[in-house]
């Protein structure tokens, strides 16, 4: 088997800010792996908060054995982007080689399509309102907040989508303080989830809060070795391919943290259709799901993801799974 790596840069429809900063790009690491003349494809976006580089995350891969399995490769690499690259790619690999579909090696049910949150970033009250008029059919929209004057944002964008359910994604940005001062204002705007409000470091301050709107773990979640942490401050968990380090971890975290009590979200780092294709079969079922990466994106892949008013479809087999 051999295992390759490429950078690919994809444009982005329009600037996309969140607290930690801006960006009109998406970079990502696509990997292929190729075995009896059969080819798998991943694809990983390296993330800074979590010490990621392209060139980090690709000198992992590339320290692979050559013939590396899907079972061995969960103890040769830590959770993250670089393991869940190559585990998506040997997903799809298997279910080229066997003709089946890889919802059909999981033995799970046909996937459907998923209605999925589109993200509003992070703005000045009008520009935001002005975006969120602007998408305002959408059934869900998940807006980029984090910082210590939050409110009008919050405010202009509910005017300017009153039909919408919303959720909140804060991405650490708020103090325990600023949290409890807006938690009143997001029951009375009708928000749905509030997504990290405290830094990871932080956040058992939320021990003992009050959570009128449910609390739903990112940064703090990564996978199944996180869930001890989480009890008593959080009540969903955000999924995510490049934190759990691919499709057989993610799939063991559901399981563990719904056994639990935990309600499930599903989301995505910005990248294309290849990244959001083995988290369609994720989300079946799922309370959220943000799988938004592709709207946002100015250019895609050749067989992309196709969104509709049903949401997110399962992929074609011609670009995963």
């Amino acid at each position: 088997m051999s295992i390759e790596v490429t950078r690919d840069t994809f444009r982005l429809a329009q600037v996309f800010t969140i607290s930690r900063g801006s960006r009109t790009e998406a970079k990502v690491l696509t990997v292929k792996v190729t075995r009896n003349g059969v080819t798998g494809w991943g694809e990983c976006v390296p993330y800074a908060r979590y010490d990621e580089t392209l060139e980090s995350v690709e000198a992992e891969i590339m320290g692979l054995p050559a013939d590396v399995s899907r079972e061995a490769l969960q103890g040769l690499l830590p959770a993250g982007a670089a393991r869940n690259a190559v585990d998506c790619a040997l997903w799809d690999l298997e279910a080229k080689a066997s003709g089946k579909r890889v919802w059909e090696m999981l033995s799970m049910p046909a996937p459907r399509p998923e209605i999925t949150a589109y993200t509003l970033s992070l703005d000045t009250p009008e520009n935001m309102r002005a975006q969120a008029e602007k998408n305002a059919f959408r059934p869900l929209l998940k807006i980029k907040l984090g910082t210590p004057d939050d409110m009008p944002r919050l405010e202009a964008v509910r005017a300017g989508a009153p039909s919408s359910t919303i959720i909140v994604d804060a991405n650490e940005g708020w103090s325990a303080e600023v949290y409890a001062d807006l938690a009143p204002h997001l029951v009375r705007l009708g928000v749905a989830l509030v997504e990290q409000p405290l830094p990871a470091g932080d956040d058992d301050a939320l021990i003992g809060m009050d959570r009128p709107v449910p609390v739903c773990a990112d940064e703090s979640a990564h996978d199944r070795a996180s869930l001890p942490g989480l009890k008593g401050k959080y009540d969903i968990v955000n999924i995510k391919l490049d934190k759990t380090g691919g499709l057989t971890e993610a799939l063991a975290l559901r399981e563990a943290a719904q056994a639990e009590g935990y309600g499930i979200f599903v989301g995505c780092m910005v990248g294309s259709s290849l990244a959001m294709a083995p988290a369609v079969l994720l989300a079946q079922g799922a309370a959220f799901t943000d799988l938004d990466g592709p709207l946002l994106l100015g250019e895609d892949r050749a067989t992309p993801l196709r969104f509709d008013d049903a949401g997110v479809h399962p992929s074609s087999p011609e670009l995963w799974g």
